[in-house]
């Protein structure tokens, strides 16, 4: 368990941490995040139930109940002291957002269909997105030395993360134990490629920005600039039309 200070930072210490302290810096980016992690708390709390409802396994039906409570309960804390982080800001500040990818919280079932795979699928998927969320949670209660409400918050989910790690292997193992590390690598290859999709929507922005700003400032200009001289060159007010293309308006044309 994580009660002692030393200890957790001793786990997570090196450059991640570092960028984790640089990432909860600020308190409205610390109180936007942890209302992030809230909403993907109670998501996977409410899929959980779900799995419990599909399930006829009175054992996991018992243990997805138990998780879904403790979800609920995370989605709680996060959002009670976000709003408690935001009530003594300025609100009218402009917030320094950053991507989902530079400070991740539980994925939770990371927009999986519950109803679409069986139950050994469901538990390695469950037991990689908690051990992940784990690893990101003791980082970030290192990097909050400076706020010890939020940095409990971060011990006491993660008490909840290390059971939900234990009972998702143990149920695995017990459900399909000759699939078991088939599963896990297959879960591992998933959540790889969904990080690179994450990256690459993030790059993809980012050049998309850059793209976007040189056509503003590089590409437009000589046009505003032609554009400006020709209306120079127009005779300001009416101008007198050809006989020829003066006749009735009779028709449409």
């Amino acid at each position: 368990m994580l009660q002692r200070q030393g200890r957790i930072e001793g786990q997570v210490a090196g450059p991640l941490t570092a960028m984790a302290g640089w990432i909860w810096s600020d308190p409205r980016r610390r109180a936007l995040n942890l209302l992030r992690f809230a909403a993907v708390e109670a998501d996977g709390g409410r899929d959980l139930v779900r799995a419990a409802e599909l399930t006829c396994d009175p054992i996991l039906r018992q243990l997805f109940l138990k998780h879904a409570a403790d979800e609920q309960q995370h989605a709680d804390l996060f959002r009670r002291r976000g709003l408690a982080l935001l009530a003594t800001l300025d609100l009218s500040r402009r917030p320094k957002t950053l991507p989902d990818w530079m400070a991740p919280g539980e994925r939770g079932l990371d927009d999986l269909q519950v109803e679409a795979v069986g139950m050994a699928d469901l538990l390695a998927f469950l037991h990689l997105s908690e051990s992940a969320a784990a690893r990101d949670f003791r980082r970030y209660a290192a990097a909050l030395a400076g706020d010890p409400a939020t940095r409990t918050v971060f011990e006491t989910v993660l008490r909840d993360e290390a059971y939900h790690m234990t009972y998702t292997r143990a149920q695995l193992r017990r459900v399909a134990p000759e699939l078991e590390q088939w599963l896990l690598w297959k879960g591992r290859a998933g959540r790889i490629q969904k990080l690179y999709l994450r990256l690459a929507s993030a790059l993809a922005a980012a050049i998309g920005a850059v793209v976007l700003t040189v056509q503003y400032y590089v590409l437009l200009p000589p046009f505003a600039l032609l554009a400006r001289r020709a209306a120079q060159k127009e005779i300001p007010g009416w101008t007198p039309i050809a006989a020829d293309r003066n006749g009735r308006l009779t028709g449409q044309y």
